[in-house]
């Protein structure tokens, strides 16, 4: 008796762990394995400017992170999202921009800014 309801504990956390990451923005695996990607992308990229602002005062392109050796990650995109920069003297935006179905349920922004607030649309 003890044993089933250790497994039904376990099976219910795991539900919900597993329901808090679909409800990202879509309930097809496929895609919430992207929108994850495209998260720790903008993680990368936005620590890659702070990294390369804190050494040479500034925010510099995504081009210019990858040519200065700040970062490493070689795409543009992931999935149907790409990636941009927004730059300011003293803050930088990066954007993943959707570029699939409309009817898909998929944020169509997600960014992260020089704080590493990540927020979708």
């Amino acid at each position: 008796l003890t044993l089933i309801a250790v497994v039904a504990v376990g099976a219910y956390i795991y539900m919900r762990q597993t329901q808090g990451v679909m409800s990202a923005g879509t309930s097809n695996p496929t895609a919430t394995v992207d929108l994850i990607g495209v998260r720790n992308d903008l993680l990368a990229i936005a620590q890659a400017e702070r990294s390369h602002a804190a050494a040479q005062g500034s925010y510099v392109s995504i081009d210019a992170l990858r040519s200065q050796g700040d970062l490493t990650m070689t795409r543009d995109n992931r999935g149907p999202y790409n990636y941009s920069a927004e730059l300011g003297d003293s803050s930088f935006r990066i954007v993943a921009t959707y570029g699939g179905a409309e009817s898909s349920g998929m944020p169509k922004t997600i960014s992260i800014d020089q704080t590493m607030q990540v927020s979708q649309q």
